[in-house]
Formats: structure tokens, sequence, C-alpha cells
């Protein structure tokens, strides 16, 4: 969901400036406001007026609940529509659509291992390719997919090839971000 709420960083929280991806630390008592809170990472704009990515983790240090998956609603699916659902949960951070609708993930591929467990591969882009929170996101989307029961092993590479543009984008996302 989106919002603008106002908060007072409770302890001091390790975050990344948006767009660079450079670490950084929020200090408590630091006033924030809270510009997006989508797949469980929030987006808030600093005293100084920079923005920065606080991990769902960290939620309560800003004064948000820490969200965790709900293991009922993946009953019954495969693995590969569990990899799929938690894709959706992962959001660039200036932009209030899913990875999957934005069209950046190229693919996903489950595949057991002889010693048991499985191993996931993403591939997945970026809309800008000198934008700082490549990493930021293969880590969010590494830790969401080794969240699943039954993943012991996850590859995500950002690939660059073949270009993002916006004709990737889902009809939905398009909808969403006012460009139908």
């Amino acid at each position: 969901m989106q919002m603008r709420k106002e908060a007072t960083v409770s302890r001091d929280v390790p975050a990344r400036e948006i767009p660079s991806g450079t670490p950084i630390t929020l200090k408590a008592g630091d006033p924030v406001t809270i510009t997006q809170s989508l797949g469980g990472s929030y987006t808030v704009m600093t005293p100084v007026g920079f923005l920065a990515r606080v991990d769902g983790k960290d939620a309560d240090a800003i004064g948000e609940p820490v969200v965790t998956i709900d293991a009922a609603a993946q009953e019954g699916k495969s693995m590969e529509e569990q990899a799929w659902d938690q894709l959706r949960t992962c959001y660039d951070p200036e932009i209030p659509v899913n990875i999957v609708d934005l069209g950046l993930v190229y693919g996903c591929a489950v595949t057991p291992l002889e010693a048991g467990g499985n191993r996931i591969d993403v591939k997945f882009t970026l809309t800008a390719p000198g934008c700082g929170m490549g990493d930021v996101l293969r880590e969010d989307i590494k830790g969401k997919l080794l969240s699943i029961p039954g993943i012991t092993d996850a590859d995500v590479q950002v690939v660059f090839d073949p270009p993002w543009s916006l004709q990737m984008m889902s009809d939905a996302a398009k909808l969403q971000l006012g460009m139908m």
C-alpha cells in the first residue's frame, strides 16, 4: 500500500539510500516520512530530503509491524507458484508496482537437488542499468525465495539482456501507473 505517514525512528536502523543503494544508518530519534510500504519493505524520506529503504525485518524501528509469510495461503501451490508469489512481494523502492508486473523478472525455475531440497534460479533486470538498488533487490528476492519451505539454495542474477522497456510491463502495472 502507498502511504504518507510521519514516524520517529525508535532505534538506530540500517537502511539503503535510494537510488544509489549506499548503506546508511537512520539514527534513533530521527523524524522520517514513510512514503511507500509494499512487499514488507518501506521507503522513507529523511529530514534532509533523501529517500531510504528500510527492510521489513526492521519495520518496528519506524513504528510498523514486521510482516511474515502466510503459510496457509501457500498450501496446495507448487513450489514454482510459491516462488512467483514471493517475487510479487518484491518492489522497486521508487515505483509502487511489484517486479513481476513491471516485467523485470525474466526467468524463475525450480530444480530438485540430489542431496535433497530444491534450488531456485531467478534472472531479473532493472528499470535502469545504472540503478544502485540492484544488489538490494537481489538480496530481497533471495531472502524471500529461501523462506519457501523446501527451497535450500537460490541463485538470483541481475541481467541486462534484453534491456527492459515500458512494453514489458503488464497492463495492470500500466493502469496502476496511469499509463493506460
